[in-house]
């Protein structure tokens, strides 16, 4: 299947969509890393001596880990359908295709942004950032 290419304006109207993903995406992320820790703690107590530990808490914590991972993927599956490259889940960090003359470049845009105003090429990532229009 051929790739998507965008235009400037047509991967903005994308941002409807994505917008909200990428807020649920950040927002799941953080709570995975948060549940990673607590499974990592309960490893270690139980490693140690068990520690007090009840029965169920590991598992209550594997089952909210694999619920927060499902609910990421989700999320970049969600995106990637929208045509958009998610890119760093921290920073909600989503790229777009789109051809700059014969090239191939990505429309560049992070959460907390109120639109795509940068691009760079497809080997440069973030820190080659350059301002729209090409």
């Amino acid at each position: 299947m051929a790739p998507r290419y965008f235009t400037p304006e047509e991967a903005n109207e994308a941002l409807r969509a994505v917008r909200p993903l990428t807020e649920e995406l950040v927002g799941h992320r953080r709570a995975l890393v948060e549940a990673q820790a607590r499974r990592a703690e309960l490893a270690g107590q139980i490693a140690g001596n068990g520690g007090g530990i009840r029965p169920d808490t590991l598992s209550d914590a594997n089952e909210e880990l694999e619920r927060e991972a499902e609910a990421l993927a989700r999320c970049i599956n969600e995106i990637s359908e929208l045509g958009g490259q998610v890119k760093d889940l921290d920073r909600g960090l989503v790229d777009f295709p789109a051809l700059h003359g014969a090239d191939e470049v990505l429309l560049c845009w992070q959460l907390g942004e109120d639109e795509i105003t940068h691009w760079h090429g497809a080997d440069e990532g973030f820190a080659g950032r350059r301002p729209l229009p090409f």
